[in-house]
């Protein structure tokens, strides 16, 4: 059976990426992937951000092998282990306790989302309210509690029952450049016959990944932490796809000053790719008692492996002042791809390494997404109409290649522009 017929009659309709990209992928190093036949594509997408440290990354690959070849235990639940008391204390030692930041660490089931709900579950706990507060364009996974958080009508419209118990917030910016919604916001639960009660948590992504790169301000994330202290409400920030480095700084939230009650991290946490999925916790939040969430899989001692080698490019500043670097080149290179557009087509979204053209016509960035593919360049769209091409590269791409990476951007659109004036269409 070959694999065109593996796919198209075996795997299930929700096959959902591969219905735009058929290309069979079989090795990968670094930023490039290679087809069953050899051919390469610079990768912008990176695992959807759980590769921020690239494909096979020599220094965690070595590690996890050593550790393999040692029959170092797979699985343990929460069982004690070197492997997860060694990444345990790395953590704190290299990314708390320089920040100056106290959390417990809480291992959940291997996604995202399981993340998420974990969050959720002990907000209401902590609080004894049942409602929380989750913003327009947000998406945080697609179980159920966390799915009630996300806004996504496409993803909602699949569960089947009600999503309840959540309460819509617009987001920063959601009515313009000229509305602050954090104040909007504050008056609506702050003032007496609004109808808006305090919830157990406001859940937040600095910067909304799937939807559409919406950055948010320092100041109204500032906004957003006191109402959570008036209110009683806990603060979470969900970072498992803008944190790990993405937007410039190990935490997403770090500019900003603020201090989240609890942070939910997952995708490139590992550093390989490998599942693992974490909740920080403020120790004064901590209160489940023993077993109230698990999961099997909650103890995968490969990733924490990986994920305690993927800690040593945190050790000093190198990483940051590469990231920084490569954002830069990046929005120059979006800049001057701007400049080469009708007046009007486009914006440059996003911050740090997780930056994107959001286009008017939505139709636009998904014939860019193919013919990048075309030239060799791996992306993908989000926004609420995918209208938005998000560029997504590791975080430890070589210079040559990211320009590289740039230019088959460039040569792409150039490409479908061609196409639009031999067909007449503006």
């Amino acid at each position: 059976m070959d694999h065109s017929t593996a796919i198209y009659q075996l795997e299930s309709n929700v096959r959902s990426y591969c219905r735009d990209c058929d290309v069979v992928f079989a090795t990968a190093t670094g930023a490039i992937l290679k087809d069953i036949n050899g051919h390469g594509y610079i990768d912008f997408f990176a695992g959807a951000g759980s590769l921020n440290y690239g494909h096979n990354n020599p220094h965690l690959k070595h590690k996890l092998v050593q550790y393999i070849q040692q029959d170092g235990v797979t699985t343990t639940l929460d069982f004690h282990s070197d492997a997860k008391s060694g990444f345990i204390e790395r953590f704190e030692r290299v990314i708390l306790k320089p920040r100056g930041m106290a959390y417990k660490m809480q291992f959940t089931g291997p996604t995202g989302t399981n993340a998420v709900e974990a969050a959720l579950k002990l907000a209401r706990k902590r609080t004894a309210r049942t409602s929380v507060a989750a913003f327009t364009h947000a998406f945080h996974g697609v179980s159920l509690g966390a799915l009630a958080a996300t806004s996504n009508m496409d993803k909602r419209r699949a569960c089947g029952v009600e999503l309840s118990n959540v309460v819509r917030l617009p987001y920063d910016g959601f009515f313009g450049p000229d509305i602050d919604s954090a104040d909007i916001i504050s008056t609506l639960y702050r003032t007496p016959g609004s109808g808006y009660e305090p919830p157990a948590a406001i859940i937040l992504e600095t910067v909304q990944g799937e939807g559409g790169l919406n950055c948010a301000h320092p100041r109204w994330l500032k906004k957003i932490e006191r109402l959570c202290r008036d209110l009683g409400a806990l603060l979470i920030v969900d970072d498992i796809q803008a944190g790990c480095g993405r937007t410039g700084t190990f935490f997403s939230f770090e500019a900003a000053g603020i201090s989240p009650d609890i942070i939910c991290l997952s995708k490139s946490i590992s550093g390989y790719g490998l599942p693992m999925s974490m909740v920080l916790i403020k120790p004064e939040h901590d209160c489940w008692e023993p077993g109230e969430h698990n999961g099997t899989f909650r103890g995968n001692n490969q990733a924490f492996i990986t994920a305690s080698a993927a800690l040593d490019f945190w050790q000093d500043r190198s990483l940051e002042t590469t990231i920084s670097d490569n954002a830069v080149t990046m929005r120059a290179a979006l800049e001057k791809l701007l400049a080469l557009m009708p007046a009007q087509t486009a914006q440059v979204v996003g911050r740090g390494m997780f930056l994107g053209l959001k286009f008017n016509n939505p139709h636009t960035a998904s014939r860019l997404s193919r013919a990048c593919l075309e030239q060799g360049l791996l992306v993908e769209t989000c926004g609420p109409a995918s209208e938005v091409l998000k560029l997504m590269p590791p975080l430890t791409i070589d210079s040559k290649t990211l320009s590289l990476g740039l230019e088959k951007l460039q040569q792409a659109y150039f490409s479908i522009m061609t196409v639009n004036s031999l067909q007449g269409i503006a």
